[in-house]
């Protein structure tokens, strides 16, 4: 089916001036991982709008101030050491994100050279392995080429297929697949409006 960027404005949320500069990218994408009917676009793109705050990010910020740490990452900050590494994002993700899936020691910078990138995030050296074999992409050479559109839009659509996702769309399953992408239900509100919206232009 073809996108449009009223529709990629409606699900994701954006402007259509934005929109109309995601409609090639995501074209392709969706046509790469059959993400083909009006369900499956719909639910997609509506993970895609908050996950990359409605096509304006394709890069993890990280820029958390102590009380955004401790309560975002309480597992791996304490008071004390919120207050040292608060709004210093390149410190926090390599504290953070050290030592799990791939990812090398605080000191390695792993961290931040893996941290989440493409409209759904790929984080974690692991994740960037398996991404840029299924896209053919050098992600571990160059993880910066997920924050470019055609780039991030492949990763967010081979991200989708590998965690079957294209099935429980076809089952309006919208909250499992939120579980899915989000590993909660964060700004599940939002994303219901927006695949709402994308449902409805896309006459779904």
């Amino acid at each position: 089916m073809n996108l449009t960027a009223p529709i990629v404005a409606a699900g994701c949320g954006s402007t259509v001036m934005r929109a109309s500069t995601w409609v090639q990218p995501l074209q392709a994408a969706c046509d790469r991982f059959g993400i083909n009917t009006p369900l499956r676009v719909a639910a997609f793109l509506a993970q895609c709008g908050v996950e990359s705050a409605r096509l304006t990010a394709t890069s993890e910020n990280l820029n958390y101030s102590a009380a955004g740490l401790l309560s975002t990452f309480s597992k791996y900050f304490d008071a004390a050491s919120a207050e040292q590494y608060a709004n210093q994002p390149q410190r926090i993700a390599n504290r953070a994100y050290a030592n799990r899936f791939g990812n090398g020691d605080e000191a390695s910078g792993d961290g931040w050279k893996f941290r989440a990138r493409s409209l759904i995030g790929i984080t974690f050296r692991d994740n960037y392995v398996l991404c840029g074999l299924g896209i053919d992409l050098p992600l571990l050479e160059h993880p910066e080429l997920l924050e470019q559109p055609a780039e991030s839009a492949l990763a967010a659509a081979w991200w989708w297929s590998n965690k079957k996702l294209n099935a429980l769309a076809d089952a309006s399953q919208f909250q499992q697949i939120t579980k899915a992408v989000d590993g909660g239900l964060n700004g599940y509100s939002e994303r219901l409006a927006l695949y709402g919206a994308a449902k409805k232009v896309l006459g779904a």
